[in-house]
Order: structure tokens, then C-alpha cells, then sequence
């Protein structure tokens, strides 16, 4: 069933990130979304959770409050298809893939293509991330290791991976740019992992906070076709 409470006390989305992993926090809740703009969370729930259990487990600016007497059964969604959700990653791959084809039709390097490609990527999944710098960190610390363990490696990750995408585009020690991307890909599908083994649903801060994707097939696609592009890269 589906928990619907109100929630005051947010002011940014990271406020909204703070909250929602709060609520994934508890035991009993099988799954929070966190709706800045409606001011209120929908939790997946077995049973019940009364207020103030829930209270106990959020910060003291928060304030949770009944939405509603209704408690929401399972009824069919109108929730969208994994399609739907991840139509913004498909554009963004189409339109970096269709850029780095033409700006080398006459040569068709692939290795020229490959290395602005991977450097289009980095910059444009970094402008994502930047557009709410406050509120990635939070999200993504929800599944990256190093993030967890390290809070400024969340604040800091957006602006790595722009450096590294200037290095592909400026092809500025790429192979030295390459390592460094398949070791801190590496260390976050090693979190996401995890994440999916423990079975938590939670959003995928690869495109930041702006859009919001479902974890398992937008990491997975991000990640995994960096790493098979820079390992490829490393053997040409």
C-alpha cells in the first residue's frame, strides 16, 4: 500500500534529497518519493507507519503530517514505462552520438569520434549534475561508496567530470583520462550493485536532480557505455 504524508520544513531540492533518503532509512518503507513543489512524500509501506514513528526518523526542520485519512491501496499506476522515463537519457545519447559522427564525416576516425564522444558525455552529464549542485551530492551519496564515505567527493564529482571531458576534447593525456574514468565508474556500479542487491528503489543522480530516471537502467546504460568505450579506447 501507499503512505501518503506532508511534509513541511523543505526549501531546495536538496532539502528534498535530504528527506527522501531519510525516509529510504526506514525499515519499514519499502520505497519514499519526495515531492518538493506538493510539499509531500509517497511511501511504499506494508503496513501503517504512524506519524509519529516516522517523525522520529527525519531531522527536527522537518515536520510530517497526515495528507489525507485515505490510505492509497494498490491500485493500477499511472505511473510512466521504463521507456517513457528513460526517453531524456536516449535523446541526450542520440544527439552526443549524431555530433561526434559529424564532426569527423569526412575522416570517419573512430578514434576521433570515440574520444569526443566520451568527452561530450562528461560535459553534458556534468552541466546536469551542476544545475542543482546542492541536491546531487545528497542523491548521489544514496548509492556511490566514496560519496558516502567522503561527503566533498559529491560536491567535487560534477566538476571531475567536466575536467575530464575537456581532456577528451582536447585530447590532453587521454589515457590518463580514460584510467581515471573507469576507476570512479567503477567504484559507483560497484554501489549500484549493491543498491539493487538490497533491493531500493531509488532515483539515479546521473543527470543530476532535474530529471528524474529510474536507478537500474539509466546507471547501468550510462556506465556501461563509458566503460566499454574506454577500455576499447585503451586498445586502439
Amino acid at each position: 500500500m501507499k503512505q501518503i504524508i506532508h511534509i513541511e520544513g523543505m526549501t531546495c531540492n536538496g532539502c528534498r534529497s535530504d528527506v527522501e533518503q531519510q525516509l529510504q532509512g526506514i525499515p519499514a518503507v519499502k520505497t519514499a518519493s519526495v515531492s518538493l513543489s506538493e510539499k509531500e512524500g509517497t511511501l511504499e509501506v506494508e503496513n501503517y507507519i504512524e506519524i509519529e514513528e516516522l517523525q522520529q526518523h527525519l531531522a527536527e526542520k522537518y515536520t510530517i503530517s497526515k495528507k489525507s485519512d485515505r490510505i492509497a491501496q494498490e491500485l493500477p499506476s499511472d505511473e510512466p514505462s521504463k521507456l517513457q522515463q528513460l526517453k531524456p537519457l536516449f535523446l541526450i545519447l542520440f544527439y552526443i552520438t549524431t555530433a561526434s559522427l559529424l564532426l569527423h564525416k569526412d575522416t570517419w576516425d573512430i578514434k576521433a569520434i570515440m574520444l569526443d564522444f566520451m568527452g561530450l558525455f562528461l560535459i553534458v552529464f556534468s552541466f546536469f549534475k551542476l544545475l542543482d549542485l546542492k541536491g546531487f551530492p545528497v542523491s548521489f551519496s544514496m548509492y556511490d561508496p566514496l560519496a558516502r564515505v567522503i561527503p566533498a567527493y559529491g560536491w567535487i564529482y560534477p566538476f571531475i567530470e567536466t575536467a575530464l571531458g575537456l581532456m577528451f576534447l582536447l585530447r590532453f593525456n587521454t589515457n590518463i583520462a580514460i584510467l581515471i574514468t573507469l576507476v570512479i565508474l567503477s567504484i559507483t556500479t560497484g554501489g549500484v550493485v549493491q543498491t539493487l542487491l538490497n533491493k531500493r528503489k531509488i532515483q539515479c543522480a546521473c543527470l543530476g536532480t532535474a530529471l528524474k530516471l529510474p536507478m537500474t537502467e539509466a546507471t547501468f546504460i550510462e556506465n556501461a557505455i563509458m566503460i566499454v568505450m574506454g577500455t576499447a579506447m585503451l586498445l586502439l
